[in-house]
């Protein structure tokens, strides 16, 4: 039996030259985006990973395989000891994520440059605890929102631009009648409106969000609350206004004013129906102390079925959720629904006591 010769693979060897571990760290991180990618992950969601990666990299001052457990203590327990619990879980998963990926297809080519062995030095005892929830988002009442909406239907009657006026009313209408996200909602085409599916007409959405970024969830949302009454007035009176072919494949349902190379009307961006709806809070909600967002539009939206009698289980089908727990995050009760609920118990119970006790 012959004896065979083990090299240790931390044996020192030639090291590269700066400038080709530079070069080097560039390559591997655009490996990360491109592995991301093919996992099927959305944009946002590597974005934000390469964001997190990013200000790691700019306090450690030096390639992160070089991050050692004494490091993520620093980092964690000092620079980022402040810091908002989401930023610290998030900051703590990029790096997790990003040190599986070096060592599954790096760690013998980082070795062989630069004599390091890459390990997370996030571990057990060091790892940021708790879990990221979102942020409570107390929508505004019934009535301030009717009357958003009221005002804002006002303005199409004078203002200077009538349908990119009209369009972004119409878009946030959408979002707080059936609750779509404000991504969900500038990738609709024209086409995902499926008039003649169920009682009263359903959205196609073809961009839902993933669980955990996994990228595009599809599903039917129902035009409930008049939502396809909304979008009925759109696409007949306002839609034609921004000159695009109806024929067109993957004509978006609402449109930029900007046109493509083509001359085709482009999609509207984020920014636009943010901007849109924060405008018309401020002319027409002034006593709305936050900002009014898509994302409280979606809210609404939820607690409004909930109080409408809506169970749960449909609600998380509406909104797109993966996990009911999620679902009861979104529904907020206002005036004296726990109340009532608590009074109607008490008022069940007291009914049986007395059919016993008869």
């Amino acid at each position: 039996m012959g004896l065979s010769v083990v090299r240790d693979l931390r044996e020192r060897r030639a090291l590269a030259s700066r400038e080709e571990i530079a070069e080097f760290e560039t390559d591997v991180l655009s490996g990360f985006v491109l592995a991301r990618a093919a996992a099927g992950l959305a944009d946002s969601t590597i974005r934000a990973d390469v964001a997190n990666l990013e200000q790691v990299r700019a306090w450690l001052g030096r390639p992160l395989w070089e991050m050692e457990p004494t490091d993520a203590d620093g980092y964690f327990g000092k620079a980022l000891r402040q810091s908002a619990k989401n930023t610290r879980l998030a900051r703590a998963q990029a790096l997790k994520t990003y040190f599986c990926f070096l060592e599954l297809r790096h760690k013998v080519e980082i070795h062989a440059l630069t004599g390091r062995i890459a390990e997370c030095p996030i571990d057990e005892i060091n790892r940021p605890r708790g879990q990221q929830r979102a942020s409570l988002r107390i929508p505004p009442s019934a009535e301030q929102v009717h009357r958003l909406f009221a005002g804002w239907r006002q303005d199409l009657v004078s203002c200077r631009k009538f349908a990119p006026t009209a369009r972004n009313f119409a878009a946030a209408r959408l979002m707080a009648d059936v609750g779509i996200r404000i991504n969900e909602t500038r990738s609709l085409d024209l086409a995902d409106i499926k008039w003649d599916l169920g009682h009263f007409g359903k959205l196609h959405v073809r961009k839902g969000k993933g669980s955990r970024g996994s990228g595009p969830r599809e599903r039917m949302v129902p035009l409930i609350n008049d939502a396809g009454r909304t979008l009925c007035w759109y696409v007949e009176d306002v839609w034609g206004h921004f000159g695009d072919d109806h024929d067109r494949p993957s004509v978006p349902l609402f449109p930029s004013e900007r046109k493509n190379t083509d001359s085709s009307a482009a999609r509207i961006s984020s920014e636009t129906l943010r901007t849109a709806l924060a405008e018309a809070a401020i002319r027409h909600l002034p006593d709305w102390p936050d900002k009014l967002t898509p994302h409280v539009l979606r809210h609404f939206c939820a607690s409004q079925l909930y109080l409408g009698g809506m169970d749960l289980v449909a609600i998380q089908q509406a909104l797109g959720h993966v996990w009911i727990a999620t679902t009861m995050q979104y529904v907020h009760v206002h005036h004296t629904h726990i109340e009532d609920a608590w009074i109607a118990g008490q008022q069940r119970a007291e009914r049986r006591l007395e059919g016993l006790l008869s």
